[in-house]
């Protein structure tokens, strides 16, 4: 089955297909629906699927998007601002961050876990479904140099782009 295309919202799906964070922001993709049938997925570059969003096959079918439970560290915190400092650092990392009232959710990595620690904020290391939020420059299907640097604490920049990296004191 071939997928190259996006249908439009609240479709009515005769398929589903449940995808991590990181195999719903690729534009190619080969995978099995959940009924077990093989397909391929070409999108347009940048193209990020979300939970629910929906696709057309070339015979016609529409398939609902899931977001599949993955390995995610979700950190609560009752003092905002601690939450924010967090949240700061982790953003200077280019780290996709779900945020909702009272917490922040990344995929798990010990070393973004310890630098949160060191914060004064604990973790839950989980199974669940990872949405971060899209970034402001990328528009609502977008999230390409946001994610191209997700998978390192520590990264070199050989491109120039338009934000600070400055520290906190």
């Amino acid at each position: 089955m071939l997928i190259q295309k996006c249908a439009p919202p609240g479709s009515a799906a005769t398929q589903s297909l449940t995808l991590s964070f990181d195999q719903r922001c690729r534009s190619r993709l080969r995978t099995t629906l959940d009924d077990g049938t093989p397909a391929s997925v070409i999108l347009e570059r940048g193209t990020v699927l979300r939970d629910n969003d929906r696709l057309v096959s070339d015979d016609g079918q529409v398939i609902a998007v899931h977001a599949a439970n993955e390995l995610v560290s979700t950190v609560h915190a009752s003092d905002p601002l601690a939450l924010v400092l967090a949240a700061y650092h982790l953003g200077n990392r280019h780290v996709p961050l779900q945020i909702a009232n009272g917490w922040v959710r990344y995929q798990h990595d010990h070393v973004l876990d310890d630098l949160v620690i060191g914060i004064g904020l604990e973790i839950v290391v989980e199974h669940a479904p990872f949405e971060p939020v899209g970034g402001s420059y990328t528009g609502a299907h977008r999230y390409a140099h946001a994610f191209e640097h997700s998978h390192s604490s520590e990264h070199e920049h050989d491109h120039e782009h338009d934000h600070d990296h400055g520290t906190v004191r």
